[in-house]
């Protein structure tokens, strides 16, 4: 995996392999053990797997969103690069060149 500079991201990479961890062990064990369709602990199992389903979504809409935004393209043929997005490419130059200010006439 790759390291992330934006600590919210990796935050989320965290929580998104746990949470997928814990429902994969939640829904292993009730298939395994079994459950009766009314009991109490069927409708607990049932909201904790909902609140996991919630939060494993949430998690993959903050990453698609920042991966968007921030990767490169993948393709390397002539068609796919020059459809891609490339606005962002160089956006921690940018912001490098923003803080540093102005560039005088000499530099190139």
């Amino acid at each position: 995996m790759v390291a992330d500079s934006d600590s919210n991201i990796a935050w989320h990479r965290v929580q998104l392999k746990k949470n997928r961890a814990e429902l994969k062990a939640l829904e292993t064990a009730r298939f395994t053990i079994g459950e009766i369709a009314s009991s109490k602990r069927n409708g607990q199992t049932q909201k904790a797997a909902a609140d996991l389903k919630r939060k494993i979504a949430q998690s993959e809409r903050v990453i698609a969103d920042h991966d968007k935004r921030t990767r490169r393209p993948l393709g390397t043929d002539m068609q796919s690069l020059s459809n891609g997005s490339w606005s962002h490419w160089d956006a921690y130059t940018n912001q490098q060149q923003r803080k540093a200010g102005p560039r005088s006439p000499g530099r190139g």
